[in-house]
Parts: structure tokens; sequence; C-alpha cells
């Protein structure tokens, strides 16, 4: 069983062309700025769900597809569940739908190793590339995100790098520049997206009861967003502002 805290139908921000994304539950990071916090218990209020019924669903919407869509397993962190979810990878696979996995590349072990190889596409979240910031912003290291990008570019999967801009938090030039001079050479990254901060999950943690610790960081202006695009620019042919 999958435990699976919601879905999104015609999704067309969490990969190519729209898709059916199945938001996870359990994440092994802390993200500050966390707009699910109520996908990081590896329990929560997530329900239990069959493959099956998953597939069902996947089927059913296949016809809104297109020849660029499918579904996008996202979270929480997919991986975290990971021996539950290669069952099903492989009937959709058998099934000819597209399978993207939106990861943050912390976790790894052989059944991550597999579920990656089903994958068609990943979308490799790198919070941020200096490892003390990271811990800052994360609680966790960077260190297996970098070694999965390694792994995805040694196997020849194709991903796309997602990187979240928050002032006083990921948003130095300095790391952005160390990125792209890390990445450059990648072959396997297909796009890089700039992901603006925002604050449309903090209702989340008022109803939790949790302090939301980022309420003074402000979102990005327009200038700063494309400050960050011709940084990544200098090193990615293919950047976008998500």
């Amino acid at each position: 069983m999958i435990r699976v805290h919601s879905y999104e139908s015609l999704g067309t921000y969490d990969g190519p062309g729209i898709r059916l994304v199945v938001f996870l539950q359990g994440c092994n990071f802390r993200c500050l700025y966390c707009a699910n916090p109520d996908t990081i218990d590896a329990k929560g209020e997530s329900k239990e769900t069959a493959p099956e019924e998953i597939l069902r669903m996947a089927i059913s919407q296949k016809p809104f597809f297109g020849k660029k869509g499918g579904i996008t397993f996202s979270g929480g962190e997919p991986t975290f569940q990971a021996r539950q979810l290669i069952p099903l990878l492989k009937m959709l696979k058998e099934a000819g739908i597209h399978i993207c996995i939106d990861t943050n590349g912390g976790i790894w072990n052989k059944d991550v190793e597999e579920m990656l190889g089903l994958a068609d596409l990943v979308l490799l979240d790198v919070k941020e590339f200096n490892n003390q910031r990271h811990q800052t912003l994360t609680s966790r290291s960077n260190e297996q995100t970098l070694k999965t990008a390694a792994w995805l570019e040694e196997h020849g999967k194709p991903f796309w790098l997602r990187y979240v801009l928050v002032q006083g938090y990921s948003y130095f030039e300095e790391d952005m520049e160390a990125l792209g001079e890390h990445f450059k050479d990648y072959q396997c990254i297909e796009r890089v997206e700039i992901l603006p901060y925002h604050t449309l999950g903090v209702h989340k943690y008022e109803a939790m009861n949790m302090e939301y610790q980022l309420k003074d960081v402000q979102p990005n202006t327009p200038e700063q967003l494309e400050a960050a695009k011709i940084i990544f620019k200098k090193y990615f042919k293919t950047v976008y502002v998500n």
C-alpha cells in the first residue's frame, strides 16, 4: 500500500505537458519554506492506497495527457516510499504512461536506485549548493543530492534541475555560480527551473499550530528573478522561471 496525501489532476507545473500529480506522504528534509508541511510526517492524515487504484486514475486521465504529459510523483518525498512504488511504476510503464519523479535526491538505497531507473524524467530539487547553507535551510546535508545527480548523469537519465530562490537563504550569487560551474558539463540536464519563493502554504502552519520561520522573508521581485536567470543562462541552455 502507498501512503497518498492528495492528488492534482491536469497539473502543468510538475513536469512536461498535462499531468496527474500524486502527492505522497513522508519526507526526510525539513525545509523552512515547505509549502506542504502536512506531508512531512511519515503517516500524517494520508490514505493508504492500493497501487491499482492510482493506476486506474492514471489510465482514466491518459486521454488528457497528450504526447508530453503523464504522471508525476511529488510530496513529501517520493523516494521515502520507493519500495512500495516500484510495482506501480512497472505497471504504469506497461500502460505506456510517462513517469516523472520530483525528488530532493537525499535518500539512496537499492529501492531508490530501481525507482529512479524506472522513471522517464526526474525533477531534482537542489535546495542550495553551499552545504552549510543547505543544512540551515533543510536540516540535512546536500551531499547525497549531488551524488544522486551524478548517478542520473552516469546512467543517462534525463532530469530537470530545480532551484528555489529564497532571499537570505538560497539567493546568493556565488552559490548559483558555483552550482552552474558544478553542473555545466552535464548532458542529461534538459532544463533548469527557477522556482520563486512563495508563502502559499503558510495557512497550513497556522492550522497545525506550527511556527512559520520565514514569515519575514519577502517574495522575489521580477528584477531578482531576472538576475538569477541571467546567472544560470551562463551555464545552461534552457532556463525557465516557473
